[in-house]
């Protein structure tokens, strides 16, 4: 048996989800810092409690943002626009501060939107697509859902529809039988709603686009369906549309050696889909809107969860939803946000000023999404190398742009794919004879100082069985250098070779190798 080299010195960190410290925008926040600092009428405001909704002109801002950025998606005739993206498109939406809350992050906005739309006694269960964001899991559990999780299964096209609409009538008739069977016929929640909010009897969580872990952009059949399913089924679905302005032209999608053409289609400085909430307002009043039918009890079913962590830095803790007017009115009456007001007052202020100036748009453009597009080619490559050609592993895919009569939708005359986000996800196949992932994560940070992410941690917690993960891992692409990702994937093949050499592996599933806080990974 070869001894395993000896250990470098220098850690590299494959699993932490946070942008690198040199893609992070501080002299643009400075500038925007300092403006909106040397103006009263804009530092007094930021400084005291804010409105309930959050800070208006972020709020203004975010709208005509929003609008133009998903303008056209999902058009229904494309022949208008000279982008492909339709901006006659069914889906298209004219700005509307009254639909969005300034949050204090997605994290914290799914907790707060969980505070005031599901009650434990009355919510009968949360859906996740598996892999699932696994910090999610604990903010659910906190809210009363410990158990009743599920986990739904994903294709190329993402979430499983008809598993789903499946699950979802077993669930509904399992709960009305007990519910008839109650003294009373009626089962009462612990929380009164009262008149501008609404209980809802399911929530679907997922990440729609470029998703954290898996990589996967839903087609926009399947947003269309899942929305449907929320209508028919009253649940409420969270997006967490984080990722949607990280997106890029992958110039070959089976590509072994590097090639990034300089051309970037000006279609990809909008979005690719549209958001589920753009599907729901098209669709008008729900039959589960409590009567008497009015625009204040218009609630609709989709939320999109939105966030500057991924555009502007994690530590300026805010973000915004997106939903109906009404659910927007009911999310700004939680009571921590009525107490306390809109959070990250102060930071809205900066953000309001540096979206509007279009210094964030620069920045995504300049910045971001140059050096993700890079970082995620080299890492691509190296896993096609290391990983895919020798082990037969499986990698998340670029997704091909939605069809247009445009010419500019391809790059060099040929279709146009296209990838984003942050991560990477690795399947190994089942008979290849590679270890299980936890074995392979507890190997490389011992012999390597290598964190991966091994598949079980995205596992859907209390239903882990239904979507196994033992032969996943996530790699991150947004954290370290370029040379260290090469080298990381280098490191984790050296691993997987050893383990294949000795046959190990079988001892190690329930070990967990990410060192330090587990809030660090991401």
């Amino acid at each position: 048996m070869t001894p395993p080299p000896q250990r470098p010195e220098k850690q590299i960190n494959l699993m932490r989800g946070w942008p690198a410290h040199s893609l992070l925008p501080a002299e643009a926040l400075r500038a925007a810092a300092q403006k909106a600092l040397s103006d009263p009428s804009v530092y007094q405001p930021g400084l005291e409690y804010g409105p309930d909704q959050g800070y208006q002109p972020l709020r203004e801002a975010l709208a005509r943002w929003l609008s133009a950025f998903y303008s056209g998606t999902g058009a229904a005739d494309t022949s208008s626009s000279s982008d492909g993206n339709g901006d006659g498109g069914k889906y298209s939406h004219a700005p509307d501060a009254d639909r969005i809350v300034i949050t204090g992050g997605a994290s914290q906005s799914l907790a707060c939107l969980l505070q005031s739309f599901t009650d434990p006694a009355l919510t009968r269960r949360v859906w996740m697509l598996a892999p699932c964001y696994f910090l999610a899991c604990p903010i659910f559990a906190d809210a009363g859902f410990a158990g009743r999780m599920r986990a739904v299964p994903e294709d190329a096209e993402g979430v499983d529809l008809g598993f789903l609409e499946r699950e979802l009538r077993a669930v509904d008739a399992e709960a009305e039988v007990e519910e008839r069977a109650e003294k009373d016929g009626e089962r009462r929640g612990f929380k009164d709603p009262g008149p501008y909010r609404k209980i809802y009897r399911h929530v679907i969580y997922c990440v729609p686009s470029f998703a954290n872990p898996s990589g996967k952009t839903m087609s926009l059949a399947r947003r269309e369906g899942l929305v449907r399913l929320a209508r028919e089924f009253d649940a409420l679905v969270i997006c967490d549309d984080v990722y949607d302005q990280l997106q890029w032209p992958v110039t070959s999608p089976d590509a072994t050696t590097l090639a990034i053409a300089d051309e970037f289609p000006a279609r990809l400085t909008k979005a690719l889909l549209p958001r589920l909430i753009d599907i729901d307002l098209s669709l008008g009043p729900s039959p589960h809107d409590p009567s008497p039918p009015s625009p204040a009890h218009a609630f609709g079913h989709v939320v999109s969860n939105g966030s500057f962590s991924k555009l502007s830095g994690p530590g300026v803790r805010t973000g915004w939803t997106e939903s109906s007017a009404a659910l927007a009115r009911g999310a700004s009456q939680t009571g921590s946000t009525r107490s306390g007001g809109a959070p990250s007052q102060l930071a809205a202020t900066v953000l309001a000023e540096l979206l509007s100036s279009g210094g964030l748009d620069a920045h995504v453009a300049r910045t971001l999404r140059p050096a993700y597009r890079r970082r995620h080619a080299l890492l691509l490559v190296a896993v096609r190398e290391h990983l895919v050609g020798p082990l037969g592993a499986r990698v998340s895919e670029a997704v091909r742009a939605p069809s247009s009569s445009s010419s500019s939708s391809s790059v060099s005359g040929e279709d146009l794919f296209v990838y984003g986000g942050y991560f990477l996800w690795i399947s190994f196949p089942e008979d290849g004879g590679v270890p299980p992932a936890r074995a392979i994560a507890e190997r490389c940070l011992a012999e390597e100082n290598l964190v991966v992410g091994a598949g079980p941690r995205f596992e859907v917690h209390g239903d882990e069985a239904a979507v196994r993960l033992e032969r996943d891992l996530r790699l991150c692409f947004a954290w370290e250098d370029e040379a260290a990702l090469v080298e990381g994937v280098e490191r984790l093949a050296r691993v997987i070779r050893r383990m294949m050499d000795e046959g190990a592996g079988a001892g190690a599933e329930e070990a967990d190798p990410t060192p330090g806080d587990v809030g660090q990974m991401k």
